[in-house]
């Protein structure tokens, strides 16, 4: 899969997405700083699914509208980055390619799925 890992997502994580042999593209190496709209036209015109820890991303979705090809959200406090990875590299793997057009929030013990607009 093709992935856009947000500016606060552990290296871990996006570590571990590699190693299982996904695409990911890290947003913060090549446009630190960037707003929250941009991230998403980023994700848009690459045809990426963006993995954040930013809930904000729910709320530009859901609320105003905005289109994204897919978001894996990790609500995953108190953990490390490795077990963070380890959580994430589940889900994607038990998801695979419906995660496109899908909101995925990740959880310990639980991982829920929400359909969005299409992009």
């Amino acid at each position: 899969m093709r992935f856009l890992a947000d500016e606060n997502l552990e290296t871990a994580v996006v570590q571990a997405l590699r190693a299982d042999r996904h695409d990911v593209l890290e947003v913060g190496l090549f446009r630190p700083a960037i707003e929250d709209e941009g991230v998403l036209r980023i994700a848009r015109r690459e045809r990426r699914v963006l993995i954040t820890n930013d809930k904000d991303f729910g709320e530009l979705v859901f609320l105003q509208g905005r289109r994204v090809p897919g978001i894996v959200l990790l609500r995953i406090p108190g953990r490390t980055g490795a077990a963070k990875a380890q959580l994430v590299v589940a889900a994607v793997r038990t998801m695979g390619p419906r995660l496109v057009g899908r909101f995925l929030v990740v959880e310990p013990g639980r991982v829920r799925s929400r359909r969005l607009r299409s992009p």
